[in-house]
Order: C-alpha cells, then sequence, then structure tokens
C-alpha cells in the first residue's frame, strides 16, 4: 500500500490533530481555540488586502514585523514570520539541531516536536515530568543537542518561573533553546526579554489561541539576528512566500488592537477560573493552568469514559490514550454559556458512576 513512498516517511508516526467533526454541531472545547471572534480590524484589514490578491505577498511580511517590533520593543531583523507557529517549528528543527546530538523536551509535552525530531531523522530524548505534571528543569540543563520548551505546557497548562526559564537558556550556552509561547498570553510570563541577552534563545508565538486568529495561521520567532538568518534560509529553501496578504495585513491589524485583545484574554481567564472552581466542586483534580484550557482528571470516572460520554452529548474535549496521562481529560475554555453547559453535563455523568 505504500508504493513510490520514500524511506524517510515509510514508517512516519504523524501529528494527530484534533478531531474536526461535521456530522453534527458540537460545543468545541478539544483544540483550544479562542472563544471569541477576531478583532473587528482584523475583518477590515483583510478586506483592504483583498484588492491586491492578483500580486504575490511581501516574503519578509513587513507590515506584520512592523507591528511585533513595536508591540515587543525589538528590532525588526529579530523577528521570522511564518504560516502558524507550527511551521516555524518545522522549520526551526533542521535549522538548529543535528542528527546524532539528541534534543531534550519533557516527556509530557506538545506531542509535534516528537514527529519533528522523527521527520528530519534527529535524535530525542525525554525527560520525565514530575508526578504533578511539573517540569524539572535542571534536567534540561546542559543538552546534547538543544531543547524545547513549551511555556506554559501542553497539554498540563502548567508554566515554569521566569528565572528556571532563564536557567534552561543559561545552562545550554552552545546549543539552541526554543520557548514555545502558544499559551503564554492567558497567564504565563514571556522569555522575550531575554533575547539581548542570550544568542542561543528563540522564542516562538502564535496569533491562533490569544488573537482568535487560528483559521487565518499566522505565527512569528523573536531570537538573535543569526537564528533568524537561519530560520530565512530553511524558508527560502522551501517557500519564500510562507503568509498570503490577508494573512499578513490581518495577523498585524489583531497586534495592534490591544484593547480588544485585553478584553478577550481577561474574559478567558475569568471563565477558567470560575469553571475550575465548579469542576473542583463535583471532585475533579486540576492542574494549575496559565492557558486557555484545563487539564482535568476524577478519581471515580475514567477519562476516556467522560470523553466518550460528553460526546455522545455534543461536547468534543481531548483525550491522550497516552501513558501517565490516560486519566486526564484537556478542556478547552469557552464562552461562559459554553462553561456552564459543561458543567452540567459533567454533573449528570457522575450521577451515574
Amino acid at each position: 500500500m505504500k508504493k513510490y513512498w520514500s524511506s524517510r516517511i515509510k514508517n512516519q508516526q504523524p501529528y494527530v490533530f484534533g478531531e474536526q467533526p461535521k456530522d453534527k454541531k458540537y460545543i468545541k472545547l478539544n483544540t483550544n481555540e479562542n472563544p471569541y471572534p477576531p478583532s473587528p480590524r482584523v475583518f477590515e484589514a483583510i478586506q483592504a488586502s483583498l484588492e491586491e490578491l492578483r500580486l504575490y505577498p511581501d516574503p519578509a511580511c513587513s507590515e506584520l514585523v512592523s507591528a511585533i517590533s513595536q508591540l515587543f520593543g525589538i528590532g525588526e531583523k529579530n523577528i521570522f514570520c511564518g504560516n502558524g507557529s507550527d511551521e516555524i517549528l518545522a522549520m526551526a528543527f533542521p535549522a538548529f539541531f543535528e542528527p546524532g546530538r539528541p534534543i531534550l523536551f519533557p516527556d509530557i509535552t506538545y506531542t509535534f516536536y516528537p514527529v519533528y525530531a522523527d521527520f528530519y531523522g534527529l535524535d530525542c530524548r525525554t525527560v520525565p515530568v514530575e508526578a504533578d505534571f511539573t517540569i524539572p528543569y535542571k534536567k534540561l540543563f546542559n543538552s546534547p543537542g538543544g531543547v524545547v520548551l513549551a511555556n506554559p505546557n501542553a497539554p498540563t497548562g502548567i508554566a515554569l518561573e521566569p528565572d528556571m526559564v532563564e536557567s534552561i537558556i543559561k545552562n545550554n550556552p552552545d546549543n539552541v533553546v526554543i520557548v514555545d509561547e502558544a499559551y503564554v498570553d492567558f497567564g504565563g510570563r514571556s522569555a522575550v526579554s531575554l533575547i539581548d541577552r542570550y544568542p542561543n534563545l528563540l522564542v516562538v508565538r502564535t496569533t491562533s489561541k490569544s488573537y482568535s486568529l487560528a483559521g487565518l495561521r499566522v505565527g512569528w520567532a523573536m531570537g538573535n539576528e543569526n537564528l533568524i538568518a537561519a530560520l530565512n534560509v530553511v524558508k527560502n529553501s522551501f517557500n519564500s512566500y510562507t503568509l498570503g496578504r490577508p494573512a499578513i495585513a490581518g495577523g498585524a491589524a489583531a497586534l495592534r488592537d490591544r484593547q480588544y485583545f485585553k478584553t478577550c484574554i481577561d474574559k478567558v481567564i475569568k471563565t477558567r477560573q470560575e469553571t475550575a472552581k465548579a469542576l473542583k466542586g463535583l471532585g475533579f483534580n486540576i492542574t494549575p493552568s496559565c492557558t486557555n484550557f484545563l487539564f482535568v482528571s476524577h478519581e471515580k470516572a475514567g477519562a476516556e469514559h467522560i470523553f466518550k460520554r460528553l460526546r455522545e452529548e455534543g461536547i468534543l474535549v481531548r483525550y491522550f490514550k497516552k501513558p501517565r496521562i490516560d486519566n486526564w481529560l484537556r478542556i478547552t475554555i469557552g464562552t461562559e454559556e459554553d462553561m456552564k453547559a459543561v458543567v452540567k453535563k459533567l454533573e449528570e455523568i457522575l450521577r451515574t458512576v
């Protein structure tokens, strides 16, 4: 069945994305999308960009780079844009890591990391998280090949303290440390202020979560000019035009509308706190979340059972049938109404256990 496939991909195990069902309407809380629409300015910017769709987009993404530069107070040469943070990570692995020199990352983290390593023929070594899912950060020191760290982590939602992140960077002076900050806006603290001090640090961001632009695919990386130059070599060896005109315009508009951004973030955080309190009242164990999701388990009801029952009731959450987390669920924070519906259904499910 795999005739004509290259040897590189015959045994490749690809990333398993969250379910995207079309059979009926669900309360969709399985892929960490923002429950609120993008800023109205995004739609205006995208509409204006459509007038020039016949022309190729700017390969340097200058408008978006300018918006990022202004927002974070860093130089434009310290910024690289791509088609979502996943694409940037996919370019970073061959840009900075070498076969035979294992990359370190936690054993429970974003499952795309080992996929990238395997695809590029890179070695990786996982560091087991503690029983409470916290990362033993000192075990990421002195990596033979580099470090990839999601902070806050996924799917646990737990964030490392800034001094811990800095110590990881400091103790890997000869290798690149990638800090994936997809969820940092929901309660974590960014490492971006460290890029001037550490030439081995690459911070990766996305608009998919906190800016409600999962469907537009806009991400960026921030780091030393040398690291950005390496990413551009990889990009321009594949596809110079990674972002279309609507994505560049829409992404820049989203970043510039700070009031709308703050309003949406505050609502998600408030709903997350209220939901966590309600779920604890139902007997759920919950990790301390700095993200737009909750990672939960229940002693009396198995995660897979709850997952299936919720799906039957029209509610999608994420279940990972993997060692150490097979009795945990990741529940995206939706609107206040969404989360009340989830709590109500969980109350009903737990009555039958």
